[in-house]
């Protein structure tokens, strides 16, 4: 009986919205552990280790964490490429009174982020990082939100993973345009063939989910030695696979369910295990409070709240949208700061943004306590607020 009731609520963790975002903290905590004890030393050794092969015609040898980089998070922007077709298709994207207010707060949350982080980095070596505040992270984000359970409306939870989902797709816009190295035309050309056959497909129906999957592979390859980012492929692809408004299972919403447990249960880990492995220092606990520090703290937490907050309002005041079902000014304030939880599409963007391995593991470090405060404040914000609207009905 006890084995069974362990395997239910083994069952039940893994089918949870936070199951995802507890293992994902788990893997943060373990990294960093790890990486300032004396195992540190030879987790690094072994990521850095090359794996693959290469000829003259190919090359396929990279470090195992470019393998998770460049890799197993292509995946990762396969399953949002899939969820940002969906909701455009079927879901809160899908007409325009329902896409406004997520669409342009996603829009306001990421404009403002960016400009503190540029005010802060004017005229420094570090000002190229203008995109680490934009993004918010969709598993912690979403877990910390499902944790309030019915403290907060229904509505605010689709209102957060549409807005989420709107600025994954800006992150990866902002990716493609600004953070790709010297492009390489004729890799660019044969990746365009295999969209343009993938688009085919499509066009002529059909079904088969490897026939979009095998040549995405291969446009994958491409992409990453075209200049623009690998990771890119996975969004391209996404968005050829076939899907319908209806409630009949299409192929990309059974991809979509194929993907969605080992991206947040395995890949996104992964990558929060190797990328937060930050052996810390007192030199790099000061960048917590340097140009580039402040510009990603400050970004997070008050360029994400405020510049939700004020778009919404914005929206709503127009009459162009209208705010979600039972939620108020104060709900949206709450959401802004969950907006804040940057983490994996942040710490993304800061190994794009510069060269130096000291900014990069102080940018990290600056995401981590940005999006760790954001995350306790809305989590208490919201709960607190839920406890006093309760108590008031």
């Amino acid at each position: 009986m006890s084995k069974l009731i362990n395997l239910r609520t083994f069952k039940e963790f893994f089918e949870s919205s936070t199951g995802g975002g507890i293992i994902l903290f788990i893997c943060v905590v373990l990294a960093l552990i790890i990486a300032n004890s004396p195992l540190g030393e030879g987790l690094l050794t072994f990521l850095s280790t090359t794996v693959g092969f290469e000829n003259e015609s190919i090359q396929l040898n990279y470090s195992i964490k470019q393998w998770i980089d460049d890799g197993l998070m292509a995946i990762f922007f396969l399953l949002v490429g899939l969820e940002i077709k969906r909701e455009l298709v079927e879901g809160e994207l899908a007409s325009p009174k329902k896409a406004a207010l997520p669409i342009f707060a996603a829009i306001g949350g990421a404009l403002l982020p960016a400009a503190i982080y540029a005010i802060f980095n004017h005229n420094a070596d570090t000002h190229h990082g203008w995109g680490i505040p934009m993004a918010t992270d969709i598993a912690f984000a979403l877990a910390v939100i499902s944790m309030l359970d019915k403290r907060v409306p229904a509505s605010l939870k689709v209102f957060l993973a549409a807005l989420a989902i709107v600025d994954d797709l800006l992150a990866i816009l902002v990716i493609a345009i600004f953070y790709s190295s010297d492009l390489h035309y004729t890799y660019l050309l044969y990746a365009g063939g295999i969209f343009a056959l993938q688009l085919a497909f499509n066009k002529f129906g059909v079904k088969n989910i490897l026939a979009y999957i095998i040549p995405g592979i291969f446009m994958w390859y491409f992409i990453h030695h075209s200049g623009i980012h690998a990771t890119i492929a996975g969004v391209l692809t996404a968005m050829t696979l076939p899907t319908t408004p209806d409630e009949k299972e299409s192929p990309l919403e059974k991809l979509e369910h194929l993907l969605a447990k080992p991206v947040n249960f395995i890949i996104i880990p992964i990558f929060a295990f190797v990328n937060t492995a930050i052996v810390l220092s007192t030199d790099m606990l000061g960048g917590l409070t340097s140009p580039m520090g402040l510009g990603i703290i400050l970004g997070l937490i008050v360029g994400k709240s405020v510049g939700i907050l004020l778009t919404c309002w914005l929206c709503v005041k127009s009459g162009l949208s209208s705010l979600p079902e039972g939620a108020g000014w104060k709900h949206m304030f709450g959401v802004g700061l969950l907006g804040g939880i940057g983490f994996t599409m942040s710490i993304f963007v800061a190994m794009l943004s510069f060269s130096d391995a000291l900014h990069i593991e102080e940018a990290k470090l600056a995401i981590l306590v940005a999006s760790l405060l954001a995350g306790v404040l809305g989590y208490t914000y919201l709960s607190a607020l839920g406890k006093k609207n309760t108590q008031i009905d």
